[in-house]
């Protein structure tokens, strides 16, 4: 089986997808991944064939993110859905994806759902296509709403009947990492985008161990909170205040905090309080067998390690609606607490701490839902469903 993958220049983009590709690899598929020329470093690291597609010009992008400040963030976020992956990305790798298929032939396509490009290739060549989500089901019903005119424009440029793409997009078969209690958690949307869609679940392979720190510091017999905003905000000024304010704000407690920045950009802190360490990147395999509990932005990598390992979260959503939506999933979870507010709202993490820390129920309800995940499938385990879906697509 030839397996294209295809996904935006993103880690939080490509990581549930590199867990599939490398699986089917494993299994002694042919696997390709298509991304931005930017990303081939990231595909390579994870020992994959990376096959470039071209990338919107830096004054197109710089013009969507410059109209940014003016908005609301639930505005802002509709218009980087609409404007950068539902255009300007989509129709800038179109047409080097197109070509990829048609002189790769593969047998199927999977794509993280940002893509579009490949939902566009794989339709006009009749190819059978899977969407690995990169969050909650909730994002990519809220993500249509936003694409329903980009996606008509490209339907235009792929050659494809209006309203292709939207249709195909909104039922294709979905493979995610995702546990169905935070599918249900997250709620559901009723727009008319929506529709049943076929969803496998299954499981990255976590190798852990006693864990590992990257020195000593602080009381060793405190708890230890690992703390970070992704790879992100470390790269944006105006964020980088979050980081000097919560280690402030935890600085009273009781605990041992490792705090990462990120690998976005320098971020040197000053007056480091003594209960706390600060390092750029540090294994979150290593952290979470040590960890009493987990502080972050909501992002999709840490929110699922976290769960996976049972430990309870505050999550403080920052700046994208699929944070605000993992956050809101873990609260009706009862697996942690939401901070709202963004970064202005970091002197309420000291009590949020405390409180999924001292209260029994964010930790017992945080294990019981690492014990769903490790019920799922193996990704290994579920490669055979893709070569089903494959055999069952109509002929080209």
């Amino acid at each position: 089986m030839r397996v294209l993958c295809s996904t935006t220049a993103g880690e939080g983009h490509f990581g549930p997808l590199r867990v599939l590709a490398q699986a089917c690899r494993a299994a002694g598929h042919e696997v390709r991944v298509a991304a931005p020329a930017s990303f081939a470093g990231a595909v390579q690291r994870a020992g994959l064939e990376h096959v470039p597609f071209a990338e919107p010009s830096p004054e197109a992008m710089h013009a969507v993110f410059a109209s940014l400040a003016r908005m609301s963030t639930e505005e802002a976020n509709g218009t980087v859905m609409a404007e950068v992956f539902g255009r300007l990305d989509a129709q800038a790798a179109f047409p080097d994806v197109k070509r990829m298929v048609r002189a790769w032939r593969p047998d199927v396509v999977l794509r993280d759902p940002a893509e579009l490009a490949s939902l566009a290739a794989a339709e006009a060549a009749g190819i059978a296509h899977i969407e690995v989500a990169i969050a909650v089901a909730a994002l990519m019903e809220w993500g249509l709403v936003h694409l329903t005119d980009p996606l008509a424009e490209l339907d235009e440029v792929a050659g494809l009947t209006h309203g292709t793409l939207l249709q195909a997009a909104a039922a294709s078969p979905v493979f995610t990492l995702v546990p169905e209690a935070m599918d249900r958690a997250a709620g559901h949307s009723t727009g008319a985008a929506s529709a049943v869609r076929d969803v496998v679940r299954f499981r990255a392979r976590r190798e852990t161990g006693p864990g590992r720190l990257p020195g000593s510091w602080g009381n060793p017999e405190a708890p230890l909170v690992y703390v970070t905003f992704g790879t992100v905000a470390g790269g944006l000024d105006h964020l980088r205040e979050v980081f000097t304010s919560t280690l402030h704000a935890l600085s009273a407690l009781p605990v041992r905090v490792l705090l990462t920045t990120g690998a976005s950009g320098e971020v040197a802190l000053a007056d480091v309080p003594g209960n706390a360490r600060v390092e750029q990147f540090w294994p979150q395999d290593d952290l979470m067998p040590l960890a009493a509990a987990v502080v972050s932005h909501g992002g999709f990598g840490t929110t699922m390690s976290a769960l996976s390992a049972g430990l309870p979260q505050v999550v403080i959503p920052l700046f994208s609606t699929d944070q605000y939506l993992n956050a809101e999933a873990v609260s009706a979870m009862g697996a942690g607490v939401t901070i709202h507010g963004g970064p202005e709202a970091t002197p309420a993490m000291a009590a949020a701490v405390s409180r999924v820390l001292a209260e029994s129920s964010f930790s017992i309800r945080s294990r019981e839902i690492a014990e769903q995940i490790a019920a799922l499938p193996e990704a290994a385990d579920v490669v055979d469903q893709i070569g089903r879906i494959t055999d069952t697509a109509a002929p080209n």
